[in-house]
């Protein structure tokens, strides 16, 4: 990776452990944002709830209203050194940070099964009970559409790619050998 890059973005699927790579980078002295952060602001304001079908749905009607890349823009105005910025899932989310000084992408995975195991764990409103629901709702996130999520696309565009299959500590030092 590039030596003290300034900005790591952050993509990857659901469940693969990118929170826990935001979480190692804020011990290494990143500030930490998220676009679903953002997305989650949004429907707070129009008091609707929080899950994910309608994290995906608001996600998907900002960047129709305000262009793909608004996620991007709208962090990138609270960002004042090191950050890692997670949750990027358009192309042009990715394109915009890349215009940015010293940005980096890595692209976090893990398999289907597992993912979902820790998905499970974690307790958050999913929108789906099965692993086939979950299979499905993953491939909502991997459409071709420009202003709609592209998280395929975006894991493709990424400078660095870490396999997350394995235990906390693996984790850990997949990262420091890549910082």
């Amino acid at each position: 990776m590039k030596k003290d890059a300034s900005i790591i973005g952050l993509t990857g699927t659901n469940g693969a452990g990118k929170g826990e790579v935001a979480a190692y980078l804020k011990r290494k002295g990143y500030t930490y944002f998220s676009l679903s952060d953002l997305v989650r602001e949004e429907l707070r304001k129009k008091e609707n709830e929080v899950t994910r079908n309608n994290l995906i749905k608001m996600g998907n009607e900002l960047r129709e209203k305000f262009g793909p890349g608004i996620l991007a823009k709208r962090i990138m105005k609270k960002v004042k050194h090191r950050a890692v910025i997670d949750s990027i899932r358009n192309p042009h989310e990715v394109d915009y940070l890349r215009e940015q000084k010293d940005f980096v992408l890595l692209s976090i995975d893990a398999p289907v099964e597992l993912r979902y195991e820790r998905v499970r764990k974690r307790g958050r409103k999913e929108s789906v009970a099965t692993l086939e629901e979950f299979i499905k709702k993953e491939e909502e996130e991997m459409t071709d559409y420009e202003k709609g999520q592209q998280l395929l696309n975006c894991m493709k565009m990424a400078d660095h790619t870490l396999i997350n299959d394995g235990s906390l500590e693996d984790l850990h030092k997949k990262l420091e050998e890549l910082l």
